[in-house]
């Protein structure tokens, strides 16, 4: 077998941990969160390290960002084969399915 890549911390969760707020859901508000993340040598996300690098502009989508960020499995990045801690930026993205897209995002059409 190939011996393994050195990179960043690579995202193990099927599906983002994140909770839509029910009152944003609910008025159709959307917003991207960046957060800053240190995950450790074993892919842990280190919670009391977890900021909002850049916020959405809505309290509570920031909120539930970081209130879903411990959930988060990461396969650790790889210095030299081996696995280390590193921070990372991490997005996430609050999409209604009702709403228009945000400036910025591709829309897929549906066959």
């Amino acid at each position: 077998p190939a011996p393994p890549r050195d990179g960043p911390p690579r995202m193990r969760n099927p599906q983002p941990p994140f909770r839509y707020p029910a009152p944003l859901y609910a008025r159709k508000v959307q917003g991207n969160v960046t957060l800053r993340l240190w995950v450790d040598s074993t892919g842990a996300v280190r919670p009391e390290s977890t900021r909002v690098a850049e916020p959405s502009g809505h309290a509570a989508l920031d909120s539930a960002a970081v209130a879903g960020a411990p959930a988060l499995r990461f396969a650790p990045a790889l210095r030299g084969g081996k696995p280390v801690a590193a921070p990372l930026l991490f997005p996430v993205f609050f999409r209604h399915p009702e709403a228009a897209p945000l400036p910025g995002d591709t829309v897929r059409r549906r066959p």
